[in-house]
């Protein structure tokens, strides 16, 4: 059994870069990762191979699905299906947690 008790805050520290991943917990292609960016910068285009969903800890991301954007803040989460092309603009420094299943 896998036990850990953290704080999600304090997980990822950005410092001097832009955008940063730790990843909690793997098995196959599902995870649990958080991820810190800073305000402004861009998750470029991508796939999800998995169903996912993103929880922000903290700041403002803006997640575009083709010509459809949602806003998502502090305490909201967002999911989404697999094979789902997206990006990801931080609208402020911001702490996610990407739950792929």
């Amino acid at each position: 059994m896998f036990y850990n008790v953290l704080k999600a805050k304090d997980i990822v520290d950005l410092g001097e870069e832009k955008f940063k991943r730790e990843i909690l917990m793997e098995e196959n292609d599902s995870n649990l990762s958080v991820i810190a960016i800073k305000k402004n910068e861009i998750i470029d285009t991508h796939t999800s191979t998995c169903d996912a969903a993103v929880y922000v800890l903290d700041g403002e991301l803006e997640l575009h699905f083709d010509a459809e954007k949602f806003k998502v803040e502090k305490g909201e989460i967002l999911m989404f299906k697999k094979d789902t092309e997206h990006k990801v603009l931080a609208l402020k420094d911001s702490k996610f947690f990407l739950i792929k299943i």
